[in-house]
This record gives C-alpha cells, structure tokens and sequence, in this order.
C-alpha cells in the first residue's frame, strides 16, 4: 500500500502541491489526473523520493521515504514523463547498467532485460543507439528500466506521451496485465487514459485535491443536470443568445462549428421539458434543428466542473468571443466570395462611371 499523508510542496512562496492525501491499494491502478501545471509530476518525484516535500509523509510498504529511502525505492519502478535514458548507449546495455543500480544480481539481470524487452517489444532494437530511436521507443526503454527489479509498486507519469495510437493500446494492455503483479500510480491529463485502465481516480488542480472516488461514482455525482447536444442551423450569436436565454437552460459547456453553418452544442438542462422548450424557440426564430438528444455524464464533465476555475475567463466569455470571432470569419468568406463572383460586373460599372 502507498500512503501520502498531507503532503506539501514549496518553490519558494509559491505552493505547487498543498496538503494532499490519498491512498492506494495493493493492485489497484489509481489514475493521477490533472490539467498541465496541476503538480501530478511535482506529486510523483515526492512520492518516488526524487524530490524533498516541504512537509507531509510517504509510505510505501509501510517505509517512510524521508526516513527508508533506499528501502522504499526498492519497492518502486519509476517512468518520468522524461524516460531519463542515456543517448549515447545501446538499448540492452543501459538496460543492463540500470539493473546493476538497482541491485539486481547477475545471475538474474540477463533474464530480467530480455523479459522487460519482450514485454515492451523493443527486442528488435536492443543493439540499437537509444538517441537514434524514435520517441515512442525511447518512451519504451524507459518503460522497460521502470520494470528491472521486480518493483512491486510502478509510478508512470505521463506513460503514453509520444506514442503512436497502436502503441498505446499495447501500453493499456500491459498497464492492466501488471496490475495483477503491481500496484500502479498512473499519472496523466489524457481522460481517455484513465477511463481505459483505471477503476479509481484522484483529480488534483492547482496543487489540491478535489476529488477522489471511483470513475462510476464521479460520473454520477454530476448526473443531476440533464446535458443535451444540438445541431441547429443559423448564426451562431444568435442560436447561442436564444439558448442561453430559455428558461431551465442552466449553462452553455461547448460550442463547436463547421464550415457548412451546422453549430453542436452541449448544454446543461434543468429537466426533460427544457428539450420541447428549446426546441420550440429555435424553430420560432427561424433556426433548423438538426439533432437534439441527451447525453449521458462522463469523467470528462466532471473534469470540467472540478477544474474550470483554473481559467482566467468563463466559459460562456469564452464561448461568446468565439461566437464572435466565427460570424465575423463567416461574413468575412462571404465577401471574398463575392468579390470573386462580380469582377467583370465591377470593371464594367467602373468603366462606364469614367466615361460619364
């Protein structure tokens, strides 16, 4: 079991993890989720004992990281969001130099590396340069030194980060099957990432906690507002402005447009009715309603919700000036399009005017 008891950390004034506690359990894969600059990496070296907090305690397996260090770093594999390689080495030499580091004997290290290799598919490459290798490769041998030692708890931070879509699926699929071997702290801002391997989530912004649960229970803990998505024709201010103004309509979370006219958007609902409401006002005012159905809540709203005050301006003045910015680039292709249509019509008229 890891245990992160009020931990803290200070860059000078400023706090980048504030008195966060969380626990992990013995083959759980716990996702460690955040926007960028939320304090998941500062998070992972305290924790890995990479970096000193400013206060709080680490546990892991019992062995508190400021007191056992070398004792709780036997116990963990690390892969920073950085693979911290050797360029200049071949693939199964570093691997063999990290195994010596992290104690591994001998007579055990040879059948160590080929297994890491095979389990990250990078046999093929072992004789090859590690600077000379992509950076999903590169990504992989750090995955693979992660594995030396038989760590019995795994930090990842950011594991998926350069790779191709193929060789993420491959990653989903090892994280799940180690997970029956390890315990696995899975540090990322990808939703996609988390919902696909972990069953419990922690969601930190700003250096806090602000929430932790299982995926299924965050999800149904923003359940109680009705989402609705739309496609309507028209101009977008002026759909925008006739949903935001019907009542029951309680927020605008996303505007997206196409270049044929057709806007999606995703609102927020007070109740079922709102759906004939809205529908009835769009229509009145001369807009075609395409599509109007309801969505389900997902891990993605509830990361929204929970991190949306990080953001120097709201959502719907975000929404607005991107309405704004849309009609204007609609009218503006519009002209062009015009002006390429009457040419001749223009030189005709300016030819005659200067011969009157």
């Amino acid at each position: 079991m890891v245990e992160i008891r009020n931990l803290t950390k200070y860059y000078g004034t400023h706090p980048a993890v504030q008195d966060i506690s969380f626990t992990v359990g013995d083959h759980e894969v716990l996702g460690f989720l955040g926007p960028n600059g939320a304090g998941k990496s500062t998070t992972m070296n305290m924790i890995t004992g990479c970096l000193p907090s400013t206060s709080g305690t680490v546990l892991v397996d019992g062995y508190d990281i400021s007191k056992d260090p070398i004792e709780v770093k036997k116990r963990i594999g690390y892969l920073p969001e950085i693979p911290p390689v050797y360029p200049d080495m071949r693939v199964r030499d570093y691997l063999n130099f990290a195994a010596g580091l992290k104690g591994v004997s001998r007579n055990d290290r040879t059948k160590q590396v080929e297994n890491a290799m095979e389990r990250l598919h990078i046999t093929d490459v072992q004789k090859r340069i590690i600077g000379n290798l992509s950076k999903g490769y590169r990504q992989r041998v750090g995955f693979a030194m992660a594995l030396l030692g038989s760590p019995k708890f795994l930090i990842l931070d950011e594991p998926t980060v350069g790779l191709d879509p193929t060789q993420v699926m491959e990653v989903r699929r090892l994280i799940q099957d180690l997970a029956r071997e390890h315990t696995i702290i899975f540090s990322t801002h990808i939703l996609a990432e988390v919902t696909a391997v972990c069953e419990r989530v922690v969601i930190i912004n700003k250096g806090k906690i602000r929430a932790e649960d299982t995926i299924a229970n965050l999800e149904a803990s923003v359940g109680g507002d009705l989402k609705l998505r739309l496609k309507v024709e028209g101009e977008i201010t002026k759909v925008t402005e006739i949903i935001r103004n019907t009542e029951g309509i309680l927020s605008v979370d996303e505007v997206e447009f196409d270049s044929v006219g057709v806007n999606a958007f995703t609102v927020a609902a007070s109740s079922e009715a709102v759906r004939k409401t809205l529908m009835s006002r769009l229509i009145a005012e001369d807009c075609m309603v395409l599509e109007i159905t309801s969505v389900k809540s997902n891990l993605e709203d509830v990361f929204v919700k929970l991190t949306a005050s990080s953001r120097t301006q709201s959502r719907e003045e975000a929404f607005e000036e991107l309405g704004k910015e849309m009609d204007e680039q609609r009218k503006a292709e519009e002209s062009a399009q015009d002006a390429e249509d009457t040419p001749e019509t223009d030189a005709a008229e300016s030819e005659k005017e200067a011969k009157d």
